[in-house]
């Protein structure tokens, strides 16, 4: 899952952050205007793209937004520690940081070091799937979320987040799960697999056709 690795980058970012906060007065009023225009600018598009469940078709570049809004988050934050009355911003600054390294903020930033990107499956009219794999903490659960897209004819290169199926390892070969449509009951099959150990068959859920 890359953790480890992501804890680090976003520790550096926050120092390299937190040094742009310390020489704030020696950059340049232009670049000055542009970075915080631009902070605020990448944090609502983010934003927008979590609240809609709207996104890009590139997981990279998506993940790309997310570092992007984190690195104009931290800063917009420790540019606020900078004002008065310091008693109550600098330690206010501390609280709004913490939360970054949250695992419900980490494990989105993880891609950007997987060098395997999920393929993406097109099925019906202007679906597609991503099988997207997952690790709890220490390793001893595995699995992988079914992740159900809507592609609008109009705007390809965006698409929408419908559905989200989860299946374990211990119930099924989630890596092998598939998709398909079933319009006349308005409904999308999820379908994983067994194990060549378990008995024949397949482990299926279904979700509402949106």
């Amino acid at each position: 899952m890359y953790i480890p690795l992501t804890t680090a980058a976003l520790a550096l970012l926050t120092v390299a952050m937190l040094l742009l906060r310390i020489f704030w007065s020696r950059v340049p009023p232009r670049l000055r205007f542009f970075l915080i225009r631009a902070s605020i600018a990448v944090i609502v598009l983010h934003a927008l793209f979590v609240l809609t469940k709207w996104t890009t078709t590139s997981d990279r570049l998506n993940v790309v937004i997310n570092w992007l809004a984190i690195a104009g988050y931290e800063l917009l934050v420790l540019l606020f520690s900078r004002l008065p009355p310091r008693w109550l911003t600098l330690p206010s600054t501390i609280i709004l940081l913490i939360p970054l390294f949250a695992s419900t903020i980490l494990v989105p930033l993880t891609h950007i070091f997987d060098p395997a990107s999920n393929t993406n499956v097109s099925f019906g009219d202007h679906f597609s799937y991503e099988v997207d794999p997952w690790t709890n903490t220490g390793g001893a659960n595995n699995g992988a979320d079914l992740i159900i897209y809507y592609h609008p004819p109009f705007a390809p290169f965006f698409r929408h987040k419908l559905e989200s199926i989860p299946f374990n390892d211990q119930e099924c070969n989630s890596r092998a799960t598939s998709a398909t449509a079933l319009p006349a009951k308005k409904v999308i099959l999820g379908r994983c697999p067994n194990w060549p150990s378990q008995p024949a068959g397949t482990l299926d859920k279904l979700v509402p056709l949106r």
